[in-house]
């Protein structure tokens, strides 16, 4: 998969990789000390989050934090032969989007807003520093689910030069967008094959929502992810997603997207 991402360079936007040089060096030096904290936060919610406790360039900053429910899913989330069912990461709705064009015609496609990348490079490395590093990578082959995972790599790189190591990623047609049932039966069949691989970790799925939808029954946020245990035939344990994360008004209804705003604005 990182061969395959850098060859489609021509759709993905770069990103910067200033990052990965001042954590090379942070790390060299010994001065580097990150650290993940785990808290509950409300009844049944869990808050993961990354204590920088030395300065760090701008695009490296974290400020994000995960929210996981319920709070006891904190007991198995560390459990290797899990399946993180992940959306594709914040993307732009204004721009033009043809469902039939070619998975790597980029043009044709919604891509990942700016601030959408940052997101999931910050997602990325809380999962690292929080010790949710998955095992092996299975990205749908459209373009945003590609920015999505390029962005997690930069987030992971910039905690840890050696986050990536044994590793295994992949491009998976049956992740790839797709309408109705169809996309929901090819995404229960990669999550059911999953057995642990390894032991080096869970593994990260990177697909689309009706395909989730499909499968789940459940609606989730860009970004965001649902934990699966294809051991239980696929049953869902909880999710994880930022803390900034929001309904997107195209898949939600308009009452949903009002009461999220309500909400963080209490918060």
């Amino acid at each position: 998969m990182r061969a395959a991402a850098r060859a489609m360079a021509l759709c993905v936007a770069s990103l910067s990789w200033t990052g990965l040089a001042a954590a090379e060096e942070a790390k060299a030096s010994g001065k580097a000390d990150w650290k993940g904290e785990v808290a509950p936060v409300g009844g049944f919610t869990g808050q993961m989050s990354m204590v920088m406790e030395n300065e760090v360039p701008a695009e490296m900053a974290v400020t994000e934090v995960i929210r996981f429910e319920p709070w006891q899913l904190l007991g198995e989330l560390f459990r290797d032969d899990l399946v993180f069912v992940m959306r594709a990461g914040p993307s732009d709705w204004d721009a033009a989007e043809d469902p039939l064009s070619d998975p790597q015609d980029c043009a044709a496609q919604r891509p990942l807003t700016e601030v959408g990348t940052d997101e999931m490079r910050q997602l990325g490395a809380l999962l690292i520093v929080n010790e949710l590093r998955p095992g092996r990578v299975m990205v749908s082959e459209r373009c945003r689910a590609q920015m999505t995972y390029a962005a997690l790599e930069r987030g992971m790189l910039d905690y840890d030069v050696n986050a990536l190591d044994g590793m295994v990623s992949d491009l998976d047609a049956r992740l790839t967008l797709a309408e109705g049932e169809a996309g929901g039966a090819a995404l229960r069949d990669v999550v059911l094959e999953w057995d642990g691989g390894a032991g080096q970790g869970p593994l990260l799925v990177i697909t689309h929502f009706p395909n989730v939808e499909a499968m789940t029954r459940f609606r989730i946020y860009e970004g965001a992810m649902l934990i699966v245990d294809p051991k239980r035939d696929g049953r869902m344990l909880g999710y994880l997603r930022l803390g900034s994360a929001e309904p997107d008004p195209i898949r939600y209804p308009d009452h949903v997207v009002r009461v999220e705003a309500r909400a963080d604005t209490a918060d």
